[in-house]
């Protein structure tokens, strides 16, 4: 195949090589070399062995046969009928001719033609015997220095390099002289070209990675001979290259030699170097010396900002494993972060996108460069952006290997430079910390304790920061972050005391927070009350049942024992304030350990032990402060009886005044209890002789109930004591006269409720306790010292807000005689301001709006009490109607009227009936009014004309019906309607019809509504007058039919109401036809045709009938059935409900759209022959659907009636009480409230109508 070359003088051309194939053997060659040397190709060819190594060997053979020869080899050694008899007969055979063929040649293709086959034939051989004789001759060649530094010995070091990258076997060694070899090497780190630090560096690495496995050598490194030229030589190379394969090399080098310890010996160098004046230190202009680390500090940022990622990772791996080093001092370090270091790391983080690897090498290495504290905290605070965006990453990820050094490095820059995180960074922190936190307690994700201790300094370093303290809000994260951190720490299967300590100090920062700034905004006030019931809910239980959970040695420390008195004495501190934690540090030493033994001192008594009174009131404080939250040391019974014990034991004691009110304070609270909580289950054994006792300190004045926290059992069980009543009297004026001056609440335990007027109004409105009955005797007492005016107007204003708050104590308050205790100020000789006549109105005005009828029914005392509000506020000539003390009284007057109508109150009502200054006052109010005719439009109820003819309008109302119901028969109701002198006022109060009307006519809105009810309420008395007594009427037909025309104009009035009581006396008027002397009193009105025209049109336009729709035709569906019930139905009627419009009416409605009216109307259309069979047959489906939806739903009455607002007590606004009058009188009508606050009738109602159609319908049939 190649021409023949003698090369028989090679020795490893051996003859007894030649081995016989089974096959039959190749011919010689060409050259006549035996055929054994003869290989045949894969494809039909063959090749000398003898003929390739003689070519490749010769250095004067032409390139290009060597190229091809070697082609053909590397192309043929692809197939394994080539190489397996190549090394079954010749293994070694080529090893020699490739390695002369690289050291003679200095082509650059050939030279990677022989190393690839080099490669192939190291990678295929069978044994690593092949791979370790080229190492052999090759590493030999290249320590000879024979090649020099040529282009051959550079394909000689990157053919060692090959070959060392293939593993096989101890390839260190094959390397016979190690030394020389290494030491060529570095000399060749010199020369300038990269391509030859490349390679000799790689070897360098490789050798290096080869001795730390090889099994030879004395356990010394090879490399420590040369590191103080080799490190300045690789920090050059470093510094100088821009090729990033000669970075990773030498950043690879450096790695494994600071991994080995290799550099810690650096500044010793750095030493040896400068004396010997070594060629490889850096010399400065000044004529110093660079040290290794300003050479390496220099040297690693050309491969921090390389664009290879790999580079990057290698440069930081550099970095940890250097900063890392026994021999890197802190001075070291500081010198890196001086050269700019940390700037470059915390760019690579921000242009890797916050993704590992990059995030994780380079917090590995900040944190390292975090030693050199100052220096490092200017960069810090530039690169703390950055790590925010790192925290968002890493906090996703749980156990994340560098969150730990995230937090930490954020936690230093936080709590050493607070000023530079801005508002936005600090929201952004907290947010993401309350995350991790969420999601460590709700078991999401993992966390180290080291960890979470860091987060929770975070978060109290960020509550400390100026940036917190100004405008931006943080109560509602740290109160999230502090839920989580407690429950996190508290209810994991190991706790941390550590974490735990943590925890306790961010409820304590936090708590410090609620308190700053402005301490009544509610999100503060939220976060306090979050605090507090964290430790009422977690730790108060924790620490009761915590300590016997921990290991033994650790609960019997003085020092542990300490730790959580001292804790207990933080809380008490955030809890009660005002230091009241103090005794407790200072009995901590000498309280037990065990929880159950602190009842175990309260039953002793030593006068020799000073320490004893100090645990005690410790433990009292415990006890107390537990109490509020709910919490016990031991069972009820138990704690009861070590309670009694000690005040028994310590009754001398109690027999003088005390200067310690507020430890009596809270021995009375807790005592009382224990005491209420036996009261709510089963009944404990208790001492009379303690209860004598605690009654002798409540009665004494020693306890103060405005000083301590109380909790509502406790306060509610005092309350049930008749035995301290008088001394309750002296703390509710205590608490209304605080209340009054500070506008705050005692605080109660059980959930942070307060002692207000709330917790007070239930107690006065339940018979179980004498809350009542001391209010009363509060207010009696008052009025009857003189002169505590401003005691009176207090009390007075809290009984009304109670009573606005919880109406039924309005009957406990009249039972025990509240109205006798009005009385009492009824006599009083002093005359008394407006503030306190207002004051007693309103609270007048409360019970009677709220009272039962039957509660009052035996009380005189409300005749006083109305004379003495009469004669004050109502005189004529005195009097101011629009003044609010004379509109409030107008309301209470009819609220005593109103209550007549249950025969209560009746001389009080007859009083205010046969009034002479009142009648007077009334009448003037209205002629005045009336005369102004259609100006009385302008009077709404914002004017001073408006508002007492307002007031007198409901008086009227409730004067009529209080009339008829005490004074049945006594008044001429006809009377009303005409009279022979009308300038004659009746002789009691009310108003004529006449004047209704016009008020009616001409009245603003509210006055038009009130004046409808109170001529809707006179005419159903007329009308009953007339039919009982069978009268005709005595007014002429003239004046009806002027009645009529305002009736009709307000048919469809804007408010139904309005509307409703209009057709409701319209259909009364025509009602009294018959009795009339006109018979013909409707039978020519346009308006009554008009309104019906108006419904039947809107009943039978398709698409409109609806229940809301058909509300509103409901006052002309009144007057359609009162036209209907007339002896004579108008003959235009007829014209009106044709058989087409009735049938449009029922096609538009449904069975749900039925009304108690509706069917009224059908049954009177069927009584005046109105229906077709039909239409009858039609309405009869209707009502048999309507009837079975009804009895399907649980046929049951309507709605109730919408509940009547309650009147707040101040400001005294008029207008309140106008509102509840008319809500008053509108629930006091026959027809009840829908939901949409429409009148209709109820279903039992409805179903009464369903069931007269059908009776009226089984009539007309029979008949």
């Amino acid at each position: 195949m190649y021409t023949s070359i003698d090369y028989s003088h090679d020795p490893d051309l051996n003859a007894n090589d030649a081995v016989s194939f089974s096959d039959p053997p190749q011919p010689p060659c060409s050259q006549g070399h035996r055929s054994s040397f003869n290989l045949e190709t894969h494809h039909g060819g063959s090749i000398c062995l003898h003929c390739f190594s003689n070519l490749i060997s010769n250095p004067l053979s032409p390139t290009l046969h060597v190229s091809y020869a070697l082609s053909q080899l590397s192309r043929s050694l692809s197939h394994s009928s080539f190489l397996q008899p190549l090394f079954t007969f010749h293994p070694h055979f080529l090893v020699s001719p490739l390695v002369s063929a690289l050291s003679c040649f200095d082509d650059e293709p050939i030279a990677v033609q022989v190393v690839d086959l080099v490669r192939i034939l190291s990678d295929s051989a069978p044994n690593d015997s092949v791979c370790h004789e080229f190492v052999d001759r090759v590493s030999s060649l290249i320590s000879s220095a024979d090649l020099a530094w040529s282009s051959r010995q550079l394909h000689m070091i990157h053919c060692l390099g090959v070959l060392l990258n293939c593993e096989k076997g101890d390839l260190y060694a094959h390397i016979k002289d190690m030394y020389s070899l290494i030491s060529i090497l570095v000399t060749g780190l010199q020369l300038p070209s990269e391509e030859i630090r490349g390679e000799i560096l790689f070897v360098l690495y490789k050798v290096s990675i080869l001795q730390s496995t090889t099994a030879e050598g004395d356990g010394s490194d090879i490399l420590i001979p040369f590191c103080p030229k080799l490190l300045y030589l690789l920090g050059d190379v470093l510094m100088k290259t821009q090729n990033d394969d000669v970075r990773s090399n030498c950043i690879a080098l450096l790695t494994m030699l600071a991994r080995r310890h290799l550099l810690r010996e650096a500044c010793e160098y750095d030493t040896y170097v400068f004396s010997s004046g070594g060629v490889n230190s850096q010399e400065f202009e000044d004529g110093t010396k660079e040290s290794l680390v300003n050479l390496f500090a220099e040297a690693i940022k050309g491969p921090l900002l390389s664009s290879e990622s790999e580079v990057q990772i290698g440069a930081l791996d550099f970095l940890f494993h250097y900063l890392s080093s026994e021999g890197t001092s802190d001075s070291h370090i500081r010198v890196m972060v001086e050269e700019n270091i940390a700037d470059y790391v915390f760019e690579i983080v921000r242009l890797s996108g916050y993704k590992d690897p990059a995030v994780k090498m380079c917090l590995q290495v900040l944190d390292l460069l975090s030693i050199a504290e100052e220096a490092f905290r200017l960069r810090l605070v530039v690169g703390f952006s950055t790590l925010i965006s790192v925290l968002h990453y890493v906090a996703e990820v749980p156990f994340h290997p560098v969150q730990c050094e995230t937090l930490k490095l954020i936690y230093e820059c936080v709590s050493k430079c607070p000023g530079t995180v801005s508002t936005s960074q600090l929201e952004e922190l907290v947010l993401v910390l309350t995350r991790m936190l969420r999601k460590y307690s709700d078991g999401e994700m993992g966390m180290l304790s080291e960890t979470f201790i860091i987060a929770c300094s975070i978060i109290v370093a960020l509550i400390r920061s100026p940036s917190c303290n100004g405008a931006i809000d943080l109560s509602k994260s740290i109160e999230e972050a502090m839920k989580h951190a407690t429950s996190a720490c508290l209810y994991v299967s190991e706790r941390n005391i550590n974490q735990i300590l943590q925890c306790l100090y961010l409820l304590k920062e936090a708590y410090e927070y609620s308190h700053d700034g402005n301490t009544t905004d509610s999100s503060k006030l939220e976060l306090r009350s979050c605090i507090l019931d964290i430790c009422r809910t977690h730790l108060l239980p924790w620490l009761v049942t915590g300590i016997d959970e921990m290991e033994e040695e650790v609960v019997l420390g003085d020092s542990m024992k300490y730790r959580i008195y001292s804790l207990i004495s933080s809380l008490m501190d955030s809890l009660l304030g005002n230091d009241s934690g103090k005794s407790i540090r200072g009995a901590a030493l000498h309280l037990p350990s065990d929880p159950g033994d602190l009842l175990f001192l309260l039953g002793q008594r030593s006068p020799n032990s000073l320490d004893l009174p100090s645990c005690q009131s410790s433990v009292l404080l415990i006890m107390y402060t537990s109490s509020l939250y709910d919490e016990r040391l031991a069972d009820e019974k138990l704690v009861l009886a070590s309670l009694e014990q000690y005040i028994l034991l310590n009754s001398s004691d109690f027999q003088y005044p005390t200067t310690d009110n507020l430890k009596v304070t809270r021995l009375v609270n807790l005592y009382s209890l224990l005491r209420g909580l036996g009261q709510m289950g089963y009944q404990f054994h208790y001492s009379r002789e303690a209860e004598e006792i605690i009654f002798h300190l409540i009665n004494n004045d020693e306890w103060d109930l405005l000083s301590a926290r109380i909790h509502t059992v406790s306060l509610k069980w005092l309350f049930q004591q008749e035995n301290i009543t008088n001394s309750l009297c002296h703390q509710m004026l205590k608490f209304c006269r605080s209340c009054n001056l500070e506008g705050s609440d005692i605080t109660l335990g059980n959930n942070f409720q307060t002692v207000n007027d709330r917790t007070l109004a239930e107690f006065v409105s339940t018979e179980d306790n004498y809350g009542a009955r001391i209010f009363v005797c509060l207010l009696e007492q008052l009025f009857k010292n003189e002169g505590q005016e401003h005691d009176t107007i207090s009390v007075l204003n809290h009984m009304a807000t109670m009573l606005s708050i919880c109406p039924a104590a309005s009957d406990q308050l009249c039972l025990h005689g509240i109205a006798t205790a009005i009385r009492t100020w009824c006599y009083s000789s002093n005359p008394f301001s407006k503030t306190n006549f207002m004051s007693i109105l309103v609270l007048v005005f409360n019970i009677l709006s709220s009272v039962h009828p039957e509660t009052v029914s035996a009380d005189q005392s409300w005749v006083t009490v109305t004379m003495k509000m009469m004669d004050h506020s109502i005189s004529p000539k005195n009097v101011d109607n629009s003044s609010h003390e004379f509109l409030f009284v107008i309301g209470i007057l009819s609220l005593i009227l109103h209550l007549s109508i249950s025969t209560v109150l009746e001389e009080a009502s007859k009083q205010i009936l046969f009034n002479a200054s009142l009648i007077s006052v009334v009448n003037t109010i209205v002629c005045a009014v009336t005369s102004a005719g259609p100006v009385l439009v302008d009077h709404d109820e914002g004017t001073n004309t408006a508002k007492p003819l307002i007031f007198v309008l409901l008086l009227d109302y409730f004067a009529i019906k209080s009339l008829h119901a005490i004074l049945p028969g006594f008044v001429d109701w006809q009377n009303f309607l005409v009279s022979t002198n009308p300038a004659e006022p009746l002789a009691f109060v009310s108003i004529r019809c006449d004047d209704l009307c016009r008020l009616l006519h001409f009245g603003s809105p509210v006055i038009k509504l009130i004046a409808s009810y109170s001529l809707l309420e006179l005419f159903n008395r007329i009308s009953d007058q007339i039919n009982s007594k069978n009268e005709e009427l005595k007014c002429t037909i003239g004046y009806l039919r002027s009645i009529m025309s305002i009736l009709e104009g307000l048919v469809f009035y804007s408010d139904l109401r309005v509307g409703t009581n209009c057709a409701l006396c319209l259909s009364i008027l025509i009602g009294w036809e018959k009795v009339a002397k006109e018979t013909n009193l409707t039978g020519n009105s346009s308006w009554c045709r008009l309104i019906m025209e108006e419904m039947t049109v809107s009943l039978a336009t398709p698409a409109l009938a609806s229940q809301s729709f058909i509300n509103t035709q409901r006052p002309a569906i009144l007057v359609a059935i009162a036209l209907l019930k007339l002896h004579k139905v108008p003959q235009w009627m007829r014209s009106v409900f044709t058989h087409s419009c009735i049938s449009g009416i029922l096609h538009n409605l449904a069975a749900t759209d039925l009304s108690s009216e509706i069917l009224v109307l059908f049954r009177e259309l069927l009584k005046s022959d109105f229906l077709t069979s039909e239409q009858i047959a039609t309405i009869n489906a209707m009502l048999q659907e309507c009837r079975k939806r009804i009895y399907t739903n649980n046929a049951q009455e309507g709605l109730p009636n919408d509940p009547i607002k309650k009147v707040h007590t101040t400001p005294y606004d008029p207008g309140e009480i106008c509102s509840y009058l008319v809500d008053l009188i509108s629930s006091e009508t026959y027809l009840d409230k829908d939901a949409s606050g429409f009148h209709t009738g109820s279903k039992k109602r409805l179903l009464e109508e369903i069931e007269a159609f059908f009776s009226t319908l089984t009539v007309d049939d029979d008949s």
